[in-house]
């Protein structure tokens, strides 16, 4: 096995943490009665939604894309499974990003817990710039090698223009930020916000 980069080693610590931190927590929070009974469905259906919409597409380029195997070193590959690296990166993507923004939502806004019951747009405005904000940083700075111009990313369906219409919409340090890479989270926001206030509103009934 080659030796890691630095940049490869920072790769793998944030994508085994940020997967497997929630994944423990989350479950411990729950049975320790810390955070409210819905929380822990709402991550792991989180799960599946992320899974589903565009990780796993991503992961094996099913529809005209690159499967990460071959957009990646081949150290990445030893370290980070091909078949392991979509279930970490949806670990992440429910838990530490969609779960954790929610949090920082809640706490910015005063943990004013009306504004998670009803449709508001300060909370939606809140996640789509943290969700889409997150991914660009993601990709400049973790991905910015298996994300390159040249190396196609899947359909998928939360990324319907697929590689046919993905225009470029800046570059910066010789990294670039495409239009197909934004759309998972860009219609995920949506998605996310909809399926809490659903979710908590479920959640009131039942216990009623």
């Amino acid at each position: 096995m080659d030796a890691l980069t630095f940049e490869q080693l920072r790769l793998v610590i944030v994508v085994y943490s940020s997967s497997i931190v929630p994944l423990f927590i989350i479950p411990i929070l729950h049975a320790r009665n810390l955070i409210p009974k819905w929380v822990l469905p709402f991550y792991i259906r989180l799960f599946f939604i992320c899974a589903i919409g565009w990780e796993i597409w991503f992961n094996y380029g099913f529809v005209a894309g690159d499967s990460v195997g071959v957009r990646r070193a081949e150290i990445l590959n030893e370290l980070i499974p091909v078949h392991l690296n979509w279930v970490l990166n949806s670990l992440a993507d429910a838990g530490a990003i969609c779960c954790g923004g929610l949090l920082l939502a809640w706490l910015f806004l005063g943990r004013k817990n009306d504004r998670f019951k009803a449709w508001h747009w300060s909370v939606f405005g809140l996640l789509l710039v943290g969700f889409i904000g997150q991914n660009i940083l993601v990709e400049m700075y973790l991905y910015h090698d298996q994300l390159s111009v040249d190396k196609p990313l899947s359909w998928a369906p939360l990324a319907p223009t697929g590689p046919w219409f993905n225009p470029l919409l800046w570059e910066y340090d010789g990294r670039s930020i495409m239009f197909q890479r934004q759309l998972p989270w860009l219609i995920m926001t949506p998605l996310v916000y909809l399926e809490l206030i659903r979710t908590i509103k479920s959640s009131s009934s039942e216990r009623l």
